[in-house]
């Protein structure tokens, strides 16, 4: 599993791996059960790799978060993503201190540690992942 080829789709819960094209858009295969469905053009996706989150001096990418948060936990799940928003605020913090308190809500903290628990669980090691450069960076 690469990476650059998880995705979130709007509307639909979890993340998902691209495995093809089709001429009006792609086939993806849930990260949760394998269920392999197509994401037509019309439907929004966010590609993880492009995805960045706000702090006070520059946006930080969400693989890089993903990595402290994998060094941290030792390879291992983080806590729940239904905490309280403050335990999450906490904990976030631990791991990105400078992030914009203002910019950065709650629902974007709990999508990332969600979102990092089922790369885990799916297997993924954030260890041999090295970072591409993107211009065009999501921010959160």
């Amino acid at each position: 599993m690469e990476f650059s080829k998880i995705i979130a789709v709007t509307g639909k819960p979890g993340l998902f791996e691209v495995v093809s094209q089709t001429k009006t858009g792609v086939i993806v295969a849930s990260l949760h059960d394998k269920k392999r469905f197509p994401i037509t053009s019309t439907q929004n996706i966010s590609m993880l790799e492009n995805i960045a989150i706000y702090t006070y001096e520059e946006e930080v990418l969400l693989l890089n978060i993903f990595k402290k948060i994998f060094e941290k936990e030792a390879g291992k799940e983080s806590i729940s993503h239904k905490e309280s928003g403050n335990k999450l605020k906490s904990y976030f913090s631990e791991i990105l201190p400078e992030y914009d308190e203002e910019r950065v809500y709650t629902s974007n903290i709990k999508k990332i540690i969600q979102w990092y628990n089922i790369l885990v669980d799916a297997g993924l090691d954030f260890s041999k992942i090295e970072a591409t450069a993107t211009e065009n960076s999501e921010k959160v």
